[in-house]
């Protein structure tokens, strides 16, 4: 025995007078920007991580460098 369409209609119908018409589509609302706020942070995490600035890059006369970890030995040691 599972939940019809008979009872699912009272159930909306019982929540509609409980809440109220202004509620409810406040509510929906609050769910639908919830979503677009969601869909936008996935977005955001896809894009590439290229836009984000290297921690080892150092930028000399308008050109980016990698610093390897062996040439900050070489220079830190002499």
């Amino acid at each position: 025995m599972g939940i019809g369409i008979p009872q699912l209609l009272l159930i909306a119908v019982i929540v509609l007078l409980l809440f109220g018409r202004g509620k409810i589509s406040d509510l929906m609302g609050d769910v639908a920007k919830g979503i677009k706020s969601f869909r936008k942070g996935l977005a955001d995490d896809d894009m590439p991580s290229s836009t984000t600035p290297d921690a080892d890059a150092k930028v000399i006369d308008g050109k980016a460098t990698h610093e390897t970890t062996d040439a900050k030995d070489k220079t830190a040691n002499g």
